[in-house]
């Protein structure tokens, strides 16, 4: 069995409709739990939106933020159930959240509280400055850089890079106006692909600094430990050392790019055995495939993928 699995979460824009309903099926000792007391904590039906909502139920972004967590969560406790476990632990944007509260910085009640919250106040940004994310796929990062620069300064709106996925992929975001222009020059200077993100507001760039101050109040009534597994950071693409730090970062996350590229690195620096994303979606495994493909990495946020990961990654029989 290997012994240095990474577990790594997704974000926003992984949800699916019906994501955690073969969980609960499956497994419902494991997972149901999770789902009930979602349920009753946030006041609102979150499991009958991630079992029947549809996918514009789902995009909403105070919804999908808290669905898409609680499901990963579920996926990663049947993971550990079957004794699969993590050596290390990343989560994508919002996936930072779960992976805190795999590697024990964070309770999991205080993460959903967090990310509900999180999910209404990035709404309210998107409803007063509308803006969108798009993906640049082949072109190096640095020249999509320099092309929100050039639209940001002719057009005077803000549009910026907001994750660093790839070699290949480049997420920018910002006001819809600049989203379309940048997205046009990107085209023209040969991108393979350009593809709008199925997520409700513009995050990780500046126009989200206005709620940081807000969150703020949030992340500090929470208490954040020290990491029991390792963690590593969208912000610094580092490992968080202390429950303080982890407070900070979530709090810089909000308007500063996810440098998703660099944490893969770090993680095959270390030597990590194979990837595994806990939660909806396979965003995460095809670029952990992508950027190292000697490496195995395996989809795990279905009842289905999760037998396969497990047999693939030679546990105990399910």
């Amino acid at each position: 069995m290997l012994s240095r699995i990474a577990f790594l979460f997704p974000g926003q824009g992984s949800q699916t409709p019906g994501m955690g309903l073969d969980l609960v099926e499956r497994y419902p000792d494991v997972v149901r739990p999770y789902f009930e007391t979602a349920d009753e904590v946030l006041g609102i039906q979150l499991s009958r939106l991630c079992f029947q909502g549809d996918a514009e139920e789902l995009r909403e972004t105070s919804v999908t933020q808290p669905a898409v967590y609680v499901a990963s969560l579920a996926a990663a406790a049947v993971l550990r159930e079957k004794g699969i476990r993590p050596a290390v632990v990343a989560g994508h944007s919002l996936g930072e959240y779960t992976a805190l509260v795999c590697a024990g910085v964070l309770d999991w009640i205080d993460g959903l509280k967090l990310v509900r919250r999180r999910g209404q106040l990035m709404s309210e940004v998107n409803r007063r400055t509308p803006g969108r994310m798009a993906a640049i796929i082949g072109l190096p990062a640095p020249q999509v850089r320099d092309m929100c620069a050039e639209v940001s300064r002719t057009l005077g709106v803000v549009v910026e890079v907001a994750n660093y996925n790839s070699a290949r992929q480049t997420v920018v975001s910002g006001i819809v106006q600049g989203i379309d222009e940048v997205s046009r020059l990107a085209v023209r200077a040969g991108a393979s692909h350009v593809a709008d993100l199925k997520v409700g507001a513009p995050f990780h760039c500046s126009l989200m600094e206005d709620i940081a101050a807000e969150f703020s109040h949030g992340l500090e009534a929470v208490t954040f430990s020290t990491p029991a597994v390792p963690v590593v950071a969208n912000t610094t693409a580092s490992y968080v050392h202390s429950g303080a730090e982890a407070r900070e970062l979530l709090r810089r996350q909000l308007a500063a790019p996810v440098r998703w590229q660099e944490t893969l690195q770090l993680l095959a620096r270390e030597e990590v055995e194979a990837f595994v994303e806990a939660g909806p979606g396979r965003t995460l495994t095809n670029l952990s495939r992508a950027e190292h493909p000697s490496l195995p990495a395996q989809t795990a946020g279905t009842a289905r993928h999760i037998e396969q990961a497990l047999e693939k990654l030679g546990s105990v029989a399910v």
